[in-house]
């Protein structure tokens, strides 16, 4: 990982401690455009440890952080003018909200970094910023009996921080507020997009072999009808992955999987309409099945991105919606081979 941002090093009670930049760089722009289309986000991080920004000393406040790349460039950024200590845990590359989730932003691993870097030695305080969604991983009640310092969950964006300190510490409700809107949304479709490919293209294979059944047999050339088949999958696909997100408040509905299937009607309506479900009244009711499912199911796995679910809500949903998803796609695949020897 491009290390750019690492301005010096400092000793600060025999222990080496970076000195970092607020500023991004062009490297930082490009690396983050990259992982918003999911190239390298797997290895998009830093390494854990202790971290010092501007010219911080023992009455500087402490700053915890994932040390995903996105999460920690966020909060740097966000301390332009202060001087502080950030406090990267090892999260394995997944950013706070994600890794307090799954328990890599938490207390053991909290703990375990302020008693590797003899936290009590290097600030006269006893205060930590965690970021508040990184609060359902840290007890604070745990890391204050363990370690004695004291946990402060701080804004929900990194850009309120400022505000948070010269509030006394104390958020008011718009730093509290979580808030999920159209550019939130937006951000993380390139990535989905991306993530989903394999799914777009194994159902184009499917149906592009489909087409190319009739009742003269098997003749693997296209046609009018291979052509409709792969427009009809990605306008199903792209219903799913970008027009849902970008619609989310607006479609009827609380489970992401029934948002994408209405999707998926008003995709095959404009189909329709345009001839590209064209045939048999069975193919016509084979497409709406396809595309409903093919939308719904893409739409369904927007729910990780987004703060509208909860983890119980997503594993509920998904056990009630994947076995339909499966049904309908099912279903229209028999009756697509169905209509095309009757």
């Amino acid at each position: 990982m491009n290390s750019d941002y690492i301005k010096a090093r400092i000793d600060i009670k025999g222990i080496a401690v970076p000195v970092i930049s607020s500023g991004l760089n062009l490297a930082d722009h490009l690396g983050a455009m990259m992982v918003r289309w999911n190239i390298n986000r797997n290895n998009y991080r830093v390494m854990p440890g202790l971290y010092a920004i501007g010219n911080p000393d023992t009455g500087s406040d402490v700053f915890v952080s994932a040390n995903y790349k996105l999460s920690f460039d966020s909060l740097r950024s966000s301390l332009e003018g202060i001087n502080g200590w950030i406090l990267v845990l090892d999260t394995k590359g997944v950013n706070v909200w994600c890794a307090a989730g799954k328990g890599t932003f938490g207390t053991k691993e909290l703990v375990s970094k302020i008693r590797q870097y003899s936290l009590e030695n290097i600030v006269s305080h006893r205060r930590l910023i965690v970021p508040q969604l990184g609060a359902t991983g840290v007890a604070a009640h745990k890391v204050r009996e363990e370690t004695g310092f004291n946990v402060h969950y701080g804004p929900v964006r990194a850009c309120d921080i400022k505000k948070f300190i010269s509030n006394g510490y104390r958020k008011d409700r718009e730093m509290s507020l979580v808030t999920f809107g159209f550019r939130d949304r937006m951000t993380l479709v390139p990535n989905d997009f991306i993530y989903g490919k394999f799914y777009l293209l194994g159902a184009i294979a499917v149906m592009i072999s489909l087409s190319f059944l009739g009742k003269e047999g098997f003749n693997p050339a296209f046609s009018k009808e291979s052509y409709s088949a792969v427009l009809n999958v990605s306008l199903a696909y792209i219903g799913g992955i970008v027009i849902t997100p970008a619609l989310l408040p607006y479609i009827p509905a609380r489970a992401f999987a029934v948002k994408g299937f209405y999707t998926g009607v008003f995709i095959y309506i404009i189909s329709a309409l345009a001839g590209f479900s064209a045939g048999s009244t069975i193919q016509l009711i084979s497409w709406f099945l396809i595309i409903g499912a093919i939308s719904s199911f893409m739409a369904m796995n927007f729910t990780g991105s987004s703060t509208f679910t909860s983890l119980s809500g997503v594993r509920k949903e998904m056990r009630i919606a994947v076995p339909v998803q499966i049904a309908c796609a099912a279903s229209g695949l028999a009756l697509n081979i169905i209509g095309k020897f009757i």
